[in-house]
C-alpha cells in the first residue's frame, strides 16, 4: 500500500470518532450536514498532509536512484520535516565522501557504477548461459535437502518447471525404495564434509514415469562448519544404461558362441583322433610332426600380447604385411579371445610353460579361419612362442 493512501484512510478514520459521538447525541438525521462537513474537511485535510509528507519522500527516493547510477552531482533539497532532513543531511554526506574516495582512487563514475552494473549483468548471463549448456540441470538445496535453486533444464528430463521443483524436497521425486538409501549417501557425504560422486538412482518424472539419473554434488557449510545444504548436478543416463545393458547381453552372447565353437571344434578334434587311432597313428606323433612343418605359421609375442616378430608364413596368411604384423597385439586378430582371456593364458604358460587352445583368427580382410594355437615360454628371452596351425580337417569339410 501507498504511504499517501495509508495517510487518507487513518485520517478518514480518525474523523469517523467525532461524527460517531454527534451523530449518538443530537442523531444522525438533524447531523447530516454537519458530518458531510467535518468528511469533506477531513478528507481535504488528509489530501493535504499526504502531498506534504510524500512529496518531499518521492523527491529523494529519485534523487537517491540517480545516485546509485553515478549522478554524484545531485543536490539534496532540504525540507520541513525533521526526519526527512536529517536523511537528507546524512545522505550529503555519504556523496561527499564517495565524491572523496572517486577523486583520489582517480576512477570514472561510470567505472564504479554502470560499468559495475553492466558487468554483474554480463556475468549473470554467462552463468546462466552455462547452466543451459550442460547436459543434466544444475540444483541447489537447503540442509533439510529442500530446493533452493534449480535450473530450466529440469523440464528437458523430468517436465517440471523450476518454479514448480523450488520449495519442494529433493527426495520429493525419488521412489519410496530408493529413499532411504539415497538419505544415507547425502548423510555420509555432509559429515564427512564430502562431495557425492557418480550416485546413481531413479527420479520419478511430471508423468509418473521413471527416469534414471546419476547425482554429482557437493556439500556446502558456513563459517562454523555447520551444513547449509547441497550443490550439484543431475544427468539423465537411461541411454547410457540401456546402451550398458545392450553391451552386456552382446557378451553374454558372443561368451556362449564362444564356448559353442569350442565345444565343436573339441568334438571335431575327438572325431579326428579316432579315425587316426585306427591306422595307428597317435596324437603324440601327430603333434610332434605338427610343431616341425614347414608350412606352420610362428610369431613371437610379449607379456602384453604385443607382436615382436613372426615368420612370412604368419603375415601372408593373414594378409598382412610384416612391418604390419608387428604393430598388432593378439587381440587385434584374435576374433574369439578377448584381453582378459588372453591375459589368463599368458600367465598360465608362464607357470606350466605351454598349453594349447582352439580360436579364430580374423584375416585383414575381415575373413575368418580356425586354428590351433600352441603357446610355449621362453623363459630366457622372457617372451611368448606361439605355433599356429590352421584346423585342415575342418576346412576340408566345409
Amino acid at each position: 500500500m501507498r504511504l499517501k493512501t495509508l495517510l487518507i484512510i487513518i485520517c478518514l478514520a480518525i474523523s469517523m470518532i467525532p461524527i460517531v459521538i454527534i451523530g449518538g447525541i443530537e442523531g444522525f438525521q438533524s447531523t447530516m450536514p454537519l458530518i458531510g462537513l467535518i468528511t469533506i474537511v477531513t478528507f481535504a485535510a488528509s489530501l493535504i498532509m499526504a502531498y506534504l509528507i510524500t512529496r518531499p519522500i518521492e523527491n529523494l527516493t529519485k534523487k537517491i536512484d540517480g545516485i546509485s547510477k553515478g549522478e554524484l552531482d545531485i543536490k539534496l533539497e532540504k525540507s520541513e520535516i525533521y526526519e526527512i532532513n536529517m536523511l537528507t543531511n546524512s545522505l550529503n554526506r555519504v556523496m561527499a565522501s564517495l565524491k572523496l574516495a572517486v577523486h583520489k582512487v582517480g576512477v570514472k563514475k561510470g567505472e564504479i557504477f554502470e560499468d559495475a552494473v553492466k558487468a554483474k549483468e554480463a556475468v549473470e548471463k554467462k552463468h546462466e548461459d552455462l547452466l543451459d549448456s550442460i547436459t543434466g540441470w544444475a540444483w541447489e538445496t537447503d540442509e533439510k535437502g529442500v530446493y533452493t535453486f534449480c535450473s530450466k533444464n529440469i523440464s528437458n528430463i523430468l517436465g517440471y518447471a523450476p518454479g514448480e521443483i523450488i520449495g519442494k524436497n529433493f527426495f520429493d521425486a525419488i521412489p519410496s525404495e530408493n529413499t532411504k538409501k539415497t538419505k544415507q549417501v547425502f548423510d555420509r557425504a555432509g559429515k564427512k564434509k564430502k562431495p557425492i560422486e557418480n550416485l546413481e538412482n531413479w527420479y520419478v518424472n511430471k508423468n509418473g514415469e521413471k527416469v534414471y539419473v546419476m547425482t554429482n554434488g557437493v556439500p556446502f557449510f558456513d563459517d562454523d562448519g555447520s551444513l547449509l545444504g547441497y550443490r550439484g548436478v543431475d544427468i539423465d543416463i537411461a541411454r547410457e544404461k540401456r546402451a550398458e545393458g545392450k553391451i552386456r547381453k552382446l557378451n553374454k552372447d558372443l561368451s556362449d558362441l564362444k564356448m559353442e565353437i569350442t565345444e565343436l571344434l573339441n568334438e571335431r578334434e575327438r572325431h579326428m583322433f579316432k579315425n587316426f587311432d585306427k591306422i595307428g597313428v597317435t596324437k603324440e606323433k601327430l603333434d610332434e610332426k605338427w610343431s616341425e612343418h614347414e608350412f606352420d605359421s610362428v610369431f613371437i609375442f610379449d607379456e602384453n600380447a604385443n607382436i615382436l616378430d613372426c615368420n612370412e608364413n604368419m603375415y601372408k596368411r593373414l594378409g598382412y604385411s610384416k612391418s604390419e604384423m608387428l604393430s598388432l597385439n593378439m587381440t587385434d586378430f584374435d576374433a574369439l579371445e578377448s584381453k582378459e582371456d588372453i591375459a589368463k593364458k599368458i600367465n598360465q604358460v608362464k607357470k606350466n610353460g605351454v598349453t594349447s587352445f582352439k580360436t579364430i583368427h580374423k584375416r585383414k580382410d575381415g575373413s575368418a579361419v580356425l586354428v590351433h594355437e600352441n603357446l610355449q615360454y621362453l623363459k630366457d628371452k622372457n617372451a611368448f612362442k606361439c605355433i599356429v596351425r590352421e584346423d585342415y580337417s575342418l576346412k576340408k569339410s566345409s
